[in-house]
């Protein structure tokens, strides 16, 4: 047997809310295969399982606040026998997540901690198979939720069928509408989280900041012609090269590929360039381009663009939220000629970019209009030095003047 637990999606959460299962008690899943959504205060987020098997039993219901590390479900692995099946296996599952007052638990199975059970809100609604973000935009909307058809597992309700029901076009087959800006309080917990999680970092990570001019002429060159060559839905951005370009520098620098655990430094063999994305009506996430350095420009630019994509509608998944081994942020569409992040923890290095913006340069003796790109790097003095990380900057510089090797 194997444990399906609330996943850890960044430093900052404590607790998730399961809005609906993706698969019922008796399905067999891979390795991979989104099982769960959970809202964080940030998003929701698709929950992967990296077990594969048969879902013995489900643990927690739609609508339960559930602390980080709490059993969700049980997957019978495939390689164990079959013990129970169908209909008494899902009575067994009801009975032990419901056991009746003053109950013990059975023989061989550990209590669990008082601590680690889901709490559920109390509302007229509780019995609708409804999510906590879908029930306080019914409210907002002056919606009954008892109105509303759910379309997703076992008919729970979505804020997208609250919408759809608010929208009068919640009849089968209707086109769903654009997701909903976030509302004021929504916008207030994120931003409450993301100061937690801020707070933490200034108080527990000694930063340090460089920065550095990059020369942007050989890579701008190199992007008009390959963007020449390619149709419009495949043409490039110049922040691809930027991501890749980090991608590859860590390879050289690896402590700054990593985390910081337990009270040592932990480097990753991986490179997940995570890439931080504003949110409609405001907050961020900073979702992860797996094997970034493996990718070619191409390959990194259709994740991007599906990140940035996903994280808007709010579908990431878990194992994008969770793998970021340093985040890459820039504010350059937003004129700013440059920017120095605050680590993400347990990640120990940021790397910022600006605006490209022409500006005058020493070319061969003479002084030119170039155009220029200002990154800077935030890391953590418990893991690298300044030396260490003026070496990735200048890996950096070196790799954009041959964008040929990106």
């Amino acid at each position: 047997m194997a444990d399906f637990v609330m996943p850890t999606l960044g430093a900052d959460m404590a607790e998730g809310t399961l809005v609906a299962w993706k698969k019922q008690i008796g399905e067999r899943v891979s390795k991979g295969d989104v099982i769960a959504e959970v809202e964080t205060d940030k998003a929701a987020i698709d929950v992967e399982t990296f077990t594969a098997g048969v879902i013995e039993r489900l643990l927690v219901d739609p609508g339960d606040k559930v602390p980080v590390g709490t059993v969700m479900a049980v997957i019978r692995e495939e390689r164990a026998p079959t013990e129970k099946a169908g209909q008494q296996v899902e009575t067994e599952a009801r009975a032990e997540k419901k056991p009746p007052s003053g109950t013990p638990p059975s023989a061989g199975e550990p209590p669990r901690a008082a601590a680690a059970q889901p709490t559920r809100a109390s509302s007229d609604t509780t019995r609708l198979r409804i999510s906590p973000a879908a029930r306080q935009l019914a409210q907002e909307l002056g919606i009954d939720p008892a109105s509303v058809r759910g379309t997703g597992p076992a008919g729970a309700i979505s804020r997208d069928d609250v919408q759809r029901a608010a929208a009068g076009t919640d009849r089968p087959g209707a086109a769903p509408e654009p997701a909903a800006v976030p509302s004021a309080d929504r916008r207030a917990r994120m931003r409450q989280t993301i100061a937690a999680a801020m707070t933490r970092s200034k108080r527990e990570i000694p930063h340090y900041y460089l920065s550095t001019a990059i020369d942007m002429g050989p890579a701008m060159t190199w992007l008009a012609k390959s963007n020449a060559a390619r149709s419009v839905t495949d043409r490039l951005l110049p922040g691809v090269l930027l991501i890749k370009a980090v991608a590859l520098a860590l390879k050289e620098i690896p402590e700054l590929n990593g985390f910081w655990r337990d009270g040592r430094a932990v480097p990753s063999e991986a490179v997940h360039v995570g890439v931080a994305i504003s949110l409609r009506g405001g907050g961020l996430v900073a979702p992860a381009i797996h094997e970034t350095d493996r990718l070619t420009l191409g390959e990194v630019m259709q994740r991007l663009q599906d990140l940035v994509k996903r994280a808007r509608a709010g579908s990431l998944r878990s194992s994008e939220m969770a793998a970021p081994t340093i985040t890459v942020t820039s504010l350059g569409e937003l004129g700013v000629d440059g920017v120095f992040g605050v680590i993400y923890p347990p990640q120990v290095a940021l790397v910022g970019f600006g605006k490209i913006a022409e500006r005058p340069w020493v070319v061969d003796g003479r002084v030119a209009a170039r155009p220029v790109v200002t990154a800077s790097l935030s890391a953590d003095h418990r893991v690298s030095d300044g030396h260490r990380g003026g070496l990735l900057l200048a890996a950096v510089d070196r790799l954009l003047q041959r964008p040929d090797d990106l």
